[in-house]
Order: C-alpha cells, then structure tokens, then sequence
C-alpha cells in the first residue's frame, strides 16, 4: 500500500457537564504531546467495526459514535450522550503518517472519573479557565468553538486565537 495514501482516523471529544469543559493531562512518557492538557479520543481500529454485524449488506454504521464513546471510557471512565460535530483537523505524526481527528462533543453522564494510565490528571474547566492550562496547540479554540454554541446556538469554523 502506498504510504502517500494512509491515513489515520481519531476522533477526540470534549465532554461537557454542569457548564465546564473536561480536560485531561497526558503522561509524560507519551510520545506525542507529552505533558500537555487535551481532551480524550484515539484512533480507529479495524476491529472496532470488522467483527460486529453489517448495519447493512456492505456497511458498517456509527462507527465513529462508537469510536468516541469507547475512547471516552477507556481514557476517562465515562459515559456519553447528545454526541456532536466540532471541527476536523489533520496532524502530521512523527512516523509521517497523517491522522484526520474529527473533534466531537457530548454530554457527560454524571460518575466518577477513573484515568487511564496515559493520562495522569484531569480537570473540569471554564474557557476562562481553560487558559491557564498547557493545551496542545489548537484545543483552546475548539473549546471556543463549543462555547460559542452551547451559548448562541451557532457553529463557527476553527481559527487561531491571538
């Protein structure tokens, strides 16, 4: 297969509960983006489709519903509802393959949250206080993006923030 047309598929998903925005810490030892604040998600795997039953004769439904409530329970010990669009992004890996990231957000269902080992703390914020976390690069402005719609109703498109 041609490297030049490999692609990764993450979805990442802010989870929102009582008007605050979680935010979880990555391990230092993480390859990429070591210490840094970011919200929970990960990559597709073929096997979280390829062994369920086809929603029809050739395809597979809500896999990335399902990718993004797995990964929300996985990192962070929690369930999801009310599941939505933010943005996409692409990210260039340190292995040069490019990882397409659909930003979602969702309701949190009340519980405790239990981190998984990559993640080391976690963090329930306002967008004001959002700002004085390390984030990788961009996530601020999803929070804004999100805030701006849970407020107006509106969805901007992704932009750097001064």
């Amino acid at each position: 297969m041609d490297k030049n047309q490999v692609h990764y598929i993450t979805a990442t998903v802010i989870l929102v509960r009582n008007g605050k925005f979680l935010i979880t810490k990555r391990a230092d030892w993480e390859k990429a983006f070591p210490g840094k604040w970011t919200v929970p998600g990960g990559k597709l795997e073929v096997l979280d489709y390829v062994l369920r039953e086809k929603d029809t004769s050739s395809h597979w439904y809500n896999v990335l519903e399902d990718l993004a409530k797995r990964e929300v329970r996985e990192e962070v010990d929690l369930e999801i509802k009310n599941l939505d669009y933010v943005t996409s992004l692409v990210y260039l890996r340190s292995d040069k393959i490019p990882s397409l990231i659909i930003s979602l957000w969702a309701e949190s269902a009340e519980g405790e949250i239990r981190l998984c080992d990559a993640l080391t703390n976690y963090k329930w914020v306002t967008l004001e206080e959002a700002k004085g976390y390390d984030l990788i690069e961009g996530i601020y402005e999803e929070l804004e993006i999100l805030d701006g719609k849970l407020k107006t109703g509106k969805m901007d498109e992704w932009k750097l923030t001064n």
